[in-house]
């Protein structure tokens, strides 16, 4: 019951934090710069600023969608931020590009997360499978694996959920970091204009503080688990 209480109260969380964001954003969003310069603009001039030349600047369909490739070496930018003109749209570009400066400077914790992209999709697969097997296994494959195996194979890949979810925050503060100094030293900001856009940075970094939480949670949910059952 008690962990019952803890995943509502991370799910409440989860949902109020991205409710704020998206609140955030749309406040900012209204807010048109001093220096007219857009989304796209900022992104392109914080990449020259940066000596970075072989990155490419994209629109992308979605609200926040908003993401670094690494392995093509695009931002991808979703349409409000793309062609906006707004405090909201320039944080998010130069967060974004802030991910691209951290690949040209190799990153330390960005390499290390990019090195468990893989893992993380296996872990995730192995999860599904196993997941799938306790629901329908008493019907259709009984004697495939004990539960306490089953287990230790949810608490491994939990394990290395969580592991990516923490890795994945210094990744995501230092990105803004990178974008808000870039704001600041460039002038395309005003110094109210860079607390709106300090602000809805913020929010998005808490979104990926709640969901490591929330999986750090999960995982010692599981670990009590197995431990009740071997008593």
């Amino acid at each position: 019951m008690f962990y019952i209480v803890i995943f509502i109260g991370f799910a409440i969380a989860s949902y109020a934090v991205q409710s704020r964001l998206k609140s955030k954003f749309k406040k900012y969003s209204q807010v048109r710069l001093s220096s007219g310069i857009s989304g796209k603009e900022a992104a392109e001039k914080m990449l020259r600023d940066n000596g970075i030349h072989d990155v490419q600047v994209m629109s992308v369909e979605g609200q926040l969608t908003d993401h670094y490739n690494p392995a093509k070496k695009t931002v991808n930018l979703s349409s409000d931020v793309y062609h906006g003109r707004s405090a909201a749209a320039v944080a998010v570009a130069a967060h974004e590009v802030g991910h691209a400066v951290q690949h040209a400077q190799a990153y330390s914790f960005l390499e290390l997360r990019s090195a468990l992209v893989p893992l993380q999709n296996v872990s995730a697969k192995i999860i599904n499978f196993v997941f799938m097997a306790m629901l329908f296994g008493a019907f259709f494959i009984q004697g495939l694996f004990s539960f306490e195996l089953a287990m230790m194979v949810i608490i491994g890949c939990y394990t290395v959920f969580t592991l990516f979810a923490f890795i994945t925050l210094p990744v995501e503060y230092d990105a803004s970091k990178r974008g808000l100094a870039w704001m600041t030293s460039s002038g395309v900001t005003t110094s109210q204009e860079h607390d709106m856009a300090k602000d809805s940075l913020k929010w998005a970094a808490r979104t990926y503080l709640v969901a490591a939480i929330g999986s750090l949670v999960t995982l010692l949910y599981y670990v009590m688990m197995f431990m009740g059952s071997r008593d």
